[in-house]
Parts: C-alpha cells; sequence; structure tokens
C-alpha cells in the first residue's frame, strides 16, 4: 500500500490504520465519535495527502478546464476555487474534483485518491490542441485540513497570511511556520476550515505544531461521518460512473450556458427530460442502521432504489441515510422500508441535508 508522509505521525499516535483507496491510512485514533465531535466544537486536523494535486499551466489552461470540467470556471478569479465533476460522455461521473485559480494560466485541481491514476489518464487523454501542461505534484506536496470553529485561530498562529480574511474557496500562497506553500478556505466537513498544501518534507513538523496549538487528529472514520451530515457527496456513494449530477443532486454545479464540454449534450437532454432517480434523506424510525447497498423500498414491496451512505449521525444522535430512488415515487414526510438482513425496517423521508453547514461567508 501505499504511505503519506504522514504515516510514521499516525502510527505514533495510536492510530487504527486501514486500507483505502490503496493507501495506508488512520480510520479513526481516540474514537470516531469523539473525533466527529472534536471537529464541529473544537479543530480537527486530517491527514488528506492521499488525493490527488495536479496542476494544468499554459495557455489554453481555462480552455481545457472548461472542457473537463461541468462548472464555469471563467468566472473563477485568481485566488479563488471552485467544485465541479468532471464527466463521461454520456453524463455518468468520473469524478468531482476542486480546481484551485492560483495565477496567470496556472491552476491545480484536486481529485479523490482513489480515482487518482484514472483522472490523470482522463486529463492526459484530452489535452490535445490544447496548449497545456500537466504536472503531477501530489507527492510534492502534502495536503492536510483543518477544520471546525477553532481552525482559524489555531492557523493564524502559525502563518502571517491573513487567513482570518481569506473568503470562503479562497487560495493564497502562505508560510506556515517556515514552510512555504498554499492554504485555502475550503473543506470536506459542512464547518469553517482550511486545507493546506505544503511540501511533504515539511509535513511532519508542521502536523506536530497544529497538534501543539490544539488540533484534533481525525481519521476517516469521522471524515465519512462529518461529510455525510451536511450532504457531502463521497465517490462510489452519492456520485458514481452510472450516476449524473442531476440525480446526485448536483446540477447546480452544470453550467450547460457556458458552452460544450464533456458529457454537455447527454447532461442537456437530462435536464429537459427529468433524471430517472433522485437522492432523498431517511431517518430510521424501525430498530436497524441502513447501510450502502440495502434495498429501499415502497410500504406494498415494490422497488424504489438503493441506500448510498447510511449511518448514526454523532450531532444529531440520529440513524439517517442518503438514497437513490426513482424520481416521484416518494416526497419529504413518506414512509418506506429500508430492508436489513432480508427484514424491512421503516423509515420516513427527510429534507435534506441533515446538518447545517457553517462555512465562513
Amino acid at each position: 500500500m501505499k504511505q503519506t508522509p504522514l504515516n510514521a505521525r499516525h502510527r505514533a499516535l495510536g492510530a487504527r490504520m486501514v486500507e483505502f483507496g490503496g493507501w495506508d491510512m488512520p480510520v479513526q485514533y481516540a474514537g470516531i465519535i469523539a473525533e466527529h465531535k472534536a471537529t464541529r466544537e473544537g479543530a480537527g486536523l486530517f491527514d488528506i495527502s492521499h488525493m490527488a494535486r495536479f496542476w494544468v499551466t499554459g495557455p489554453d489552461s481555462e480552455r481545457f478546464i472548461q472542457l473537463i470540467d461541468t462548472f464555469d470556471i471563467s468566472k473563477t478569479a485568481i485566488g479563488q476555487s471552485d467544485y465541479g465533476i468532471m464527466c463521461y460522455e454520456d453524463g455518468g461521473i468520473v469524478d468531482d474534483i476542486f480546481t484551485y485559480h492560483l495565477g496567470p494560466d496556472e491552476w491545480m485541481v484536486v481529485a479523490n485518491a482513489g480515482n487518482a491514476e484514472k483522472d490523470w489518464a482522463w486529463l492526459n487523454q484530452h489535452t490535445a490542441g490544447y496548449d497545456v501542461v500537466l504536472t503531477d505534484r501530489s507527492q510534492e506536496l502534502a495536503m492536510i485540513a483543518l477544520q471546525g470553529p477553532k481552525a482559524e485561530s489555531l492557523l493564524a498562529g502559525l502563518t502571517a497570511a491573513d487567513v482570518v480574511n481569506l473568503a470562503f474557496h479562497g487560495i493564497t500562497s502562505a508560510t506556515v511556520d517556515g514552510a512555504a506553500g498554499y492554504v485555502s478556505r475550503t473543506g470536506y466537513t459542512g464547518e469553517d476550515g482550511f486545507e493546506l498544501f505544503l511540501p511533504a518534507g515539511e509535513i511532519e513538523r508542521i502536523w506536530d505544531r497544529l497538534l501543539e496549538a490544539g488540533a484534533t487528529p481525525i481519521g476517516l472514520g469521522a471524515r465519512d461521518s462529518l461529510r455525510f451530515e451536511p450532504g457531502l457527496a463521497l465517490y462510489g456513494h452519492e456520485i458514481d460512473r452510472d450516476i449524473n449530477p442531476y440525480e446526485a443532486k448536483l446540477g447546480w454545479v452544470v453550467k450547460l450556458d457556458k458552452g460544450p464540454f464533456i458529457g454537455s449534450e447527454a447532461l442537456q437532454d437530462i435536464k429537459a427530460n427529468g433524471a430517472a432517480r433522485t437522492l432523498i434523506g431517511l431517518e430510521m424510525t424501525g430498530r436497524g442502521i441502513a447501510r450502502q447497498g440495502y434495498p429501499v423500498v415502497a410500504l406494498d414491496g415494490s422497488e424504489l432504489g438503493v441506500v448510498t451512505t447510511g449511518m448514526p449521525s454523532p450531532s444529531l444522535g440520529k440513524n439517517l441515510a442518503y438514497a437513490l430512488v426513482k424520481a416521484g415515487t416518494v416526497k419529504v414526510g413518506a414512509e418506506v422500508d429500508v430492508i436489513i438482513r432480508d427484514k424491512p425496517v421503516r423509515a420516513s423521508v427527510v429534507k435534506t441535508p441533515f446538518y447545517k453547514a457553517r462555512y465562513k461567508k
């Protein structure tokens, strides 16, 4: 398995390690619930160096990203970033990405760890006719996230960069405790916070300094529950090869009026005719936890769809789930059954997201 530059630190902290997307990663330290609450109430520190960091440079860099991204990044100013999706020609999802505008003709694309090789190949497959240079800097630059209501004060104590006034989705060059790189006000928890892109050779020292300043190390278990509550999509769950953005309730990042891009014709048709499925929220009223892949059926037993993610919510104290179901079959307030170990367990359709994100505007 591949290892991030912080692997030894995780083991020294007593983390339980698991394989994730080909990487040896910490799933938990003190425990998922404790780490979840530490992020919601304080400052959680995440090793996300397993994610991909691709640079796109050259005179056609913006035009190239417009080709592979559903979002209209022509409106993304230098020092800003935006969330988007890479689609196949049929509208299915290659991956969801963040694009960071670093300078004239310079962009960083951050993609999911498990999709890194596929995404790199996809980008390179479509460079013909574009004056761009693609560079994979994933090994050179480590990536960590500092998330939660105390993240700003902790980070401000380690950098001269004006992180207090850094806008949501903003990114700036910054030196953090002597390490030069970038700091962005982005994250995957539903909390205010930052992602740091710093030299791999210096990341252990920065990690230690942030822990000394009061941050709590957070594993993949709490990272999943934190993103789940505010409804942030995870590839292989709410988004995938056979799921399109409209089904995943991500139509807001599909900008059909920006001009042609990969998948735009198919997405135009899907929008015009309506998506076949839709993502809904469920609250379990019967005893049981809905897990990915469990069938969702109507009370008469007819098939509706399948659970994409389900778990107990540490913040809300309820067993909740997202499910992808046939469009137009259920509304908020309706009752359905989730089939758990071959038995129907009652659930109510509820509004989503379950948790209101607290980003700094």
